[in-house]
């Protein structure tokens, strides 16, 4: 397989040579060429050779006697199992099992601790409650209780070695004013029994996510770099094996671990998913919203280029890995940047250049770029352009009405003139009505009493004269 001559082979070659005067028909064009090089024998290889060995396969029974058919059979079978594990190149690196079992191991420990913890904090609440908004590390909570215990030693304690001098000190001082109510010592001992439980569970997790890093870098170490150490675990579990993830395509890879969401969205006939566990990638989590699509799906395609490289190749370095990731963050890079060009026409037909036209444009100094005083927004021009004309438009109205008041102050005096001449033309009419009665004698009683009769009528008919007047 490797182009090597065996010590069997070489035996009977030796023998060959020293009787054969033709070449030699050989299977393996590198064989041919190291039995060339050794024994100084001529080989050939060609079609018509590859038709002959074929020939020679197939009539196995008959050329070989005393080989019953049933352990030709079985020959052939067991060697054909030989040959495909040695050029799969099985080995126990390689046996992607331990993966799948440590990846789901992993994620029931990260329920169970999460689960501890929550009864931990919410047990210990009811004895020191303040402890919980302090201290919001879960490690470093438990480590505490296990150090400390009850809330009363506290005081006495130096926990330097697990907080900072600021969060110990208001530690101390939330123990002394605390409204906790008071626990025995047994309910104290099961709680510690509790927090060395989380602290060994914690412990073994971190071994055990090292352990699958290394099992990870040593079966896929192209996924690993595309996807990550999680990421793809969760993949190889998901489809069973890698040999199952390498035969599946791009597209499936993209959605593994929707299906849910897939089937929904089929048989209510809306979109379908963009993306399943690969969400989880560091290159998917790094872009924006409306790009996470497009991340994904070319990371999918590239990913299961890394499996079937990392599933079927020889070689076990992670170039390419590194290569293809470096292609995606540089995608990613002129996706972020609007650096995509809209390319006009079809895959047939040729883009259409406009026509060259040159415009000259003769441009003059522009003298307002010479000052350094910082220039107003255009968004301050139209206030103070909208100002101005508030300012103007008052004006105006102002000097409207200026010019009312003072038509109304001409109009009040011309009455006021007319008056006056009015008041002294009566005032005449008087005077001259009073020398009259001067004047005339007064001879007898009666024209007196007809006076005095006729006195009230003529200041009814004046009161008239003057209302008219007026």
């Amino acid at each position: 397989m490797e182009g090597k001559i065996n010590k069997q082979l070489k035996k009977v070659l030796k023998k060959i040579v020293k009787e054969a005067h033709e070449p030699l028909a050989v299977a393996d064009a590198k064989l041919g060429g190291v039995i060339k090089e050794k024994l100084n024998l001529s080989c050939i290889h060609s079609p018509v050779v590859n038709e002959l060995m074929r020939g020679i396969r197939s009539q196995m029974d008959g050329l070989i006697p005393g080989v019953e058919p049933r352990e030709m059979a079985a020959m052939c079978l067991g060697l054909a199992h030989s040959l495909s594990r040695y050029r799969l190149k099985f080995s126990a690196d390689k046996v992607d099992t331990m993966i799948v079992q440590a990846i789901s191991l992993l994620d029931d420990l990260d329920k169970e601790l999460n689960n501890y913890i929550m009864r931990c904090r919410e047990w210990y609440g009811w004895h020191f409650p303040e402890l919980g908004k302090i201290i919001s590390d879960n490690l470093t909570y438990c480590k505490c209780l296990q150090k400390v215990g009850d809330r009363k030693n506290f005081a006495s304690a130096t926990l330097s070695e697990l907080l900072p001098e600021e969060v110990e000190a208001e530690v101390k001082a939330a123990a002394e004013i605390s409204m906790g109510t008071e626990v025995s010592e047994e309910d104290i001992c099961n709680i510690l029994h509790l927090c060395t439980q989380v602290i060994e569970i914690s412990e073994y997790r971190t071994q055990l996510y090292e352990y699958l890093q290394n099992r990870m870098m040593a079966i896929a170490p192209n996924v690993t770099v595309m996807v990550g150490e999680l990421v793809g675990a969760r993949l190889i579990a998901h489809a069973g094996s890698l040999l199952n993830l390498a035969k599946h395509a791009a597209s499936t890879v993209q959605i593994l671990g929707a299906e849910k969401a897939l089937f929904r969205a089929l048989k209510s006939r809306r979109d379908t998913p963009k993306y399943g566990l690969i969400y989880h990638a560091s290159l998917v989590g790094q872009t924006s919203p409306k790009h996470k699509g497009k991340i994904s799906r070319m990371l999918a395609a590239k990913t299961v280029l890394a499996i079937r490289y990392d599933a079927f190749g020889e070689d076990s370095s992670s170039a390419m890995g590194v290569e293809n990731r470096a292609k995606l963050e540089a995608r990613l890079r002129s996706l972020e940047d609007r650096g995509i060009r809209k390319i006009s026409g079809t895959g047939k037909a040729l883009a259409k250049a406009e026509k060259y036209e040159h415009k000259s444009e003769v441009k003059t100094y522009d003298p307002s770029g010479d000052s350094t005083l910082p220039t107003c927004s255009k968004k301050r021009k139209i206030e103070q352009v909208d100002k101005d004309e508030e300012i103007t438009e008052k004006k105006a109205k102002k000097a409207k009405i200026k010019i009312k008041v003072e038509e109304e102050e001409e109009e009040e005096e011309e009455v006021l003139v007319v008056e006056e001449e009015e008041s002294s033309v009566k005032k005449k009419k008087k005077k001259d009505k009073k020398k009259r009665i001067k004047e005339e004698p007064v001879s007898e009683e009666e024209p007196c009493t007809s006076v005095a009769v006729s006195s009230p009528e003529k200041k009814k008919k004046k009161k008239k004269k003057r209302e008219d007047e007026d």
